[in-house]
């Protein structure tokens, strides 16, 4: 009997702040399933768990599980449905036990068995012998008041750079959705430890869908390509900086090896005991990522870890390397013919295209960014060169990007290019009798950043948090804004009058759905913001996601309406189109106000790698749905994005596009 009565209570239900304080009373380990009442308990572990107890037969090991809605101290776990498992036991004799001692997360059969073995014993050690261990701490368990002091010292930790060794050699690794969804993380990571790898830096991490496209934009000729990125931007990552085995020189051969082919099949035959054997199911979930090459590595590290620099990194006045921008043009003869080519060399040697842009380049334009160069005999042909059709602008981003870009490009001669630098780029794609150089490349860093500001000019747009999401969702909202490099330059919190609804959706009075938006942004507050970013508008469109919550959840499950947006009509958010429109309604909410140079200064560094310029199609909804997907769109008279602001500041010191230094 006694036995069927262990069987059945196996795990004791906590459902009530009362019930979890006599539980954490309890002597000896017990082991806490957290879960919440619409996803239930994690039942794939109960036949483990029966399993671990009768074969441990002990009386100091406990099961329970705990419903978080109704219970104050496991507060910050509702909202989760990751399966989460807390230890509660003693670390030291003579002291209470309830301390929270280690926590897994994932359903992974194998390593919660290990945990439960080693922290059973661990406890009969404290209790029997007089040991000690040490008690941890949990995220989801600190109260928001001692979670925002524990975090101050940590978040500046975070914005100083992470320094090894320069003698270390270091990559990439990626523990991709599915074997995060799967609860592989942990043990994959005590794999990679046990294989003598040493883990740098670790972050836990879900891509967005435009950070996705940017991150394997080398394969975007692949078939797969569209399919990668929504596996990509599905589910959290786990991204880690590994560095070298012991004794090894180079750390991506010995990583790639480890983890094994990208082919599951493949892996399976020839590398049965790999990572991608193990725990992929089919090559595009393949488990793990690993850089091809050092290049690559290199242009990885400056992605996901911005601040990761050797100790001894510097540059040839001295100076520390660090992720930097800088400009390249590809000028229009080898744009039409060489472009491709050209970008794969660029990701190749480690950059990441931070900001991309086709451009028709007037004459005034032209003459505004040389203008140094206007009264060189050579200048005529440049300016011919520059207008004879679209400019490609890239904004580059790596360690050093302004050095290691000149060093590829090579001599501004094109003859010294071809007869010293025989491999750099200005060589490589020189035109047959032009004496213009096909590449341009930044000076100085100084000189990087006025120049980008000259062909990616910060705009400004309108986003507003609708009153369906400003009780709930407005701080979430905000984070994600300050997340994404916006600048939030103007905010204003307000209920809008009919009067003034009516004016700022004067586009749509004639729509049926007309009074129904009005009356619902009336309804509450409302906050309007102004936000400052290179290619805001577009980087903010994305942000947002589809005006339709259902698509945006099938196309951009981690944007702002796939997570907050009930139906089209309360879709949580708005943006503006267009820079056009932008303009029109900040006018509208804010009057007339000053420019971001004004507010910021004009000499500040902006060092926020951005994505990649993506257009956003329109939404092709029908009726109703149709006009209203519109509205949230939000219209759609898009400016020319080919033509330069024509007040774009200039820039000084461009670099000689044919014969100097």
């Amino acid at each position: 009997m006694a036995g069927k009565k262990k069987e059945a209570s196996l795990q004791a239900s906590v459902t009530n702040q009362e019930q979890w304080e006599e539980m954490l009373a309890t002597k000896g380990l017990t082991v806490v399933d957290v879960y919440q009442q619409w996803c239930g308990p994690c039942r794939a572990v109960v036949s483990l768990l029966r399993k671990i107890k009768n074969e441990l037969g002990d009386d100091l090991l406990h099961f329970a599980t705990a419903e978080a809605d109704n219970i104050d101290a496991l507060e910050k776990y509702r909202g989760k449905c990751e399966p989460t498992f807390l230890f509660y036991g003693v670390y030291v004799l003579n002291e209470q036990g309830g301390e929270l001692v280690a926590v897994l997360r994932g359903a992974n059969a194998p390593l919660l068995q290990r945990m439960i073995v080693e922290e059973l014993a661990k406890e009969k050690s404290v209790l029997e012998q007089g040991g000690e261990r040490k008690a941890v701490k949990d995220d989801g368990l600190v109260d928001g008041e001692k979670k925002d002091e524990e975090e101050t010292p940590q978040q500046s930790e975070n914005e100083e750079s992470i320094i090894v060794p320069a003698s270390k050699s270091y990559t990439v690794a990626i523990i991709k959705p599915d074997a995060v969804a799967h609860g592989k993380a942990n043990e994959i990571i005590m794999k990679i430890q046990d294989a003598g790898f040493e883990i740098l830096a670790h972050e836990e991490r879900t891509l967005t869908e435009v950070e996705a496209r940017d991150f394997y934009q080398h394969k975007a000729e692949e078939a797969c390509f569209e399919d990668l990125v929504q596996f990509m931007s599905s589910g959290p990552s786990h991204v880690l900086v590994i560095s070298q085995v012991e004794g090894s020189a180079n750390i991506v051969p010995a990583w790639r090896e480890f983890i094994g082919p990208a082919d599951i099949e493949e892996a399976r035959r020839n590398k049965p005991e790999s990572l991608r054997a193990q725990y992929g199911t089919q090559t595009l979930f393949n488990a793990v990522h690993g850089s091809e090459n050092s290049d690559q590595a290199s242009r990885e590290l400056a992605f996901f870890f911005p601040n990761f620099r050797t100790d001894s990194v510097t540059e040839q006045d001295g100076e520390e390397a660090h992720v930097e921008r800088t400009l390249a043009l590809i000028r229009p003869d080898v744009a039409r013919e060489n472009r491709e080519e050209i970008l794969a060399q660029i990701h190749k040697s480690g950059f990441i295209v931070a900001l991309q842009r086709e451009v028709m380049l007037t004459e005034e334009q032209v003459r505004q960014f040389y203008f140094q160069h206007v009264e060189e005999d050579y200048f005529p042909a440049l300016l011919r060169s520059m207008t004879s059709g679209p400019v490609l602008a890239l904004a580059l981003a790596r360690m050093g990007a302004v050095h290691h870009w000149k060093n590829i490009i090579g001599p501004s001669d094109v003859n010294k290019a071809r007869e010293e630098s025989p491999e750099c780029l200005r060589a490589q794609f020189a035109v047959e009798n032009e004496p213009i150089n096909q590449l341009h490349g930044s000076e100085s860093h100084e000189e990087a950043e006025r120049e980008i500001n000259f062909f990616f000019p910060k705009q400004q747009t309108l986003a507003v948090i609708k009153p369906d999401a400003m009780e709930e969702h407005r701080e979430k909202i905000l984070d994600e804004i300050r997340d994404s490099g916006f600048s939030v330059t103007q905010l204003k919190e307000t209920v809008l009058s009919r009067e003034m609804a009516e004016e700022f959706y004067k586009e749509h009075r004639e729509k049926t759905f007309f009074n129904q938006l009005v009356e619902f942004m009336c309804r509450g507050p409302c906050m309007m913001l102004v936000l400052t970013k290179e290619n805001a508008v577009e980087e903010w469109r994305a942000t947002m996601g589809p005006a339709d919550p259902d698509q945006a959840k099938a196309t951009s499950p981690n944007s702002l309406r796939a997570r907050f947006a009930s139906d089209i009509l309360h879709n949580s958010v708005h943006g503006s189109s267009s820079e056009q429109h932008a303009e029109e309604k900040i006018r509208f909410i804010f009057g007339d106000i000053c420019s971001e140079a004004e507010l910021t200064g004009d000499g500040e560094t902006d060092t926020t790698i951005l994505a990649k310029e993506q257009d956003y199609p329109a939404d092709e909804n029908t009726g109703m749905a149709r006009s209203l997907t519109d509205e949230l769109s939000d219209d759609h008279d898009e400016g020319d994005s080919h033509n330069l602001n024509p007040c774009s500041p200039q820039t000084e010191g461009s670099d000689n596009p044919d014969h100097s230094n």
